[in-house]
């Protein structure tokens, strides 16, 4: 992805970290892409187990062979995402070294803190004498200067989609010694994906968006973007590009969103322009994302994520005549499992007048 890019959104990251921006998604991973990206050897079939043997030798995004004469004991994860699929296979004793979006995890907190600025410390990296990094994509930075320092290093490709996912959850099974665990892990994570599809196909489907905070929102081709998929709404931001592009509030106007997600449960930027002006804002429609999950492309997250946003969606059914009379005088409803506030869909108003556009942010590939 482009880079500016990405220092953007490392900022409204920062920025969440010390409790800014209303709406801005703290732990939202960036992306990097890698020319010639290189995946690993994977089981055709990601719900069976695949091959533990060691030595091992599996080639990573950046091209590298990654070589392990023997299961690593020690393991330091540089982004969250990899912290939460070790947990899930049941191999957090192993971890030594963790970042500080991970440490919502149980037990993270024992564990060092290798946060740099942004993303992970080189320095504190190496001083948890690691057998084995896991390195997501959002870590690219990070990765040469580790392997200089003479650490093993296994980078990932980015995970877009449930299927990215489960190839890093059955790759990490390989690196770690867990090959039955992460089959285990997928298995539970398709049949949750495959409930969650069924339960809202016969849906209205609201038009949805995921705002980050001054303008950028989760688009096409990003992990959220397959969650808001599954989950029973359509993405107005997939139209708009790929990645996390910023909007102008005339575009977030026109798309006119019927729900907005939100990790803030007062959700304020409801109450900010553009969106207050959207039906989303207007109604308060919104649904309370836990920002752990949606942001960090792991199997976990795949199973809270769209069952929470599959919620919210069946509470956004139109009423029936039946019930309509009941509820036409009632405040938003508060659904305290879902975090979503239910007053129904309603006609749109016109749109105020058209608020002056941002100029997008300036872009240059890489």
């Amino acid at each position: 992805m482009r880079q500016r890019f990405t220092i953007v959104i490392a900022l409204l990251v920062t920025t969440a970290l010390v409790g800014g921006v209303g709406g801005v998604a703290a732990g939202v991973q960036p992306t990097v892409d890698h020319a010639g990206d290189a995946g690993p050897l994977q089981a055709d079939d990601p719900t069976e187990p695949a091959t533990c043997e060691f030595p091992l030798e599996l080639t990573d995004a950046t091209g590298e062979t990654v070589t392990l004469e023997e299961p690593p004991e020690r393991i330091t994860t540089t982004n969250p995402s990899a912290a939460q699929t070790v947990w899930e296979l049941g191999e957090r004793d192993r971890v030594v070294g963790v970042t500080r979006f991970a440490l919502y995890l149980d037990g993270a907190d024992e564990k060092e803190d290798v946060s740099g600025d942004f993303g992970a410390d080189v320095e504190r990296v190496v001083g948890t004498e690691p057998d084995l990094v896991l390195s997501p994509n959002a870590s690219a930075a990070s990765v040469e200067p580790l392997r200089e320092a003479g650490l093993t290093v296994y980078h990932f490709p980015e995970a877009t989609s449930v299927d990215d996912i489960a190839d890093k959850t059955t790759t990490i099974g390989q690196l770690i010694d867990a090959c039955a665990a992460a089959a285990d892990t997928n298995e539970e994570m398709y049949d949750a994906v495959e409930e969650t599809t069924d339960r809202t196909a016969d849906l209205d489907r609201p038009a949805a968006l995921y705002p980050l905070g001054d303008g950028f929102v989760a688009a096409n081709n990003t992990f959220i973007d397959e969650i808001m998929r599954i989950g029973g709404t359509d993405n107005v931001a997939a139209a708009e590009g790929d990645g996390f592009p910023q909007l102008s509030d005339e575009v977030v106007l026109e798309t006119d969103p019927e729900l907005v997600l939100v990790t803030d449960p007062d959700a304020a930027i409801l109450d900010e322009e553009p969106y207050a002006s959207t039906t989303a804002g207007i109604e308060r429609n919104y649904v309370v994302m836990d920002v752990n999950y949606l942001n960090q492309p792991a199997p976990r997250s795949v199973i809270e994520s769209t069952s929470t946003l599959a919620d919210a969606v069946e509470e956004l059914q139109p009423t029936t005549e039946e019930g309509t009379d009941d509820a036409a005088d009632d405040d938003a409803i508060d659904d305290d499992e879902t975090g979503v506030e239910v007053p129904g869909f309603g006609v749109v108003p016109a749109l105020v007048a058209a608020l002056a556009a941002a100029l997008l942010a300036t872009r240059r590939r890489d």
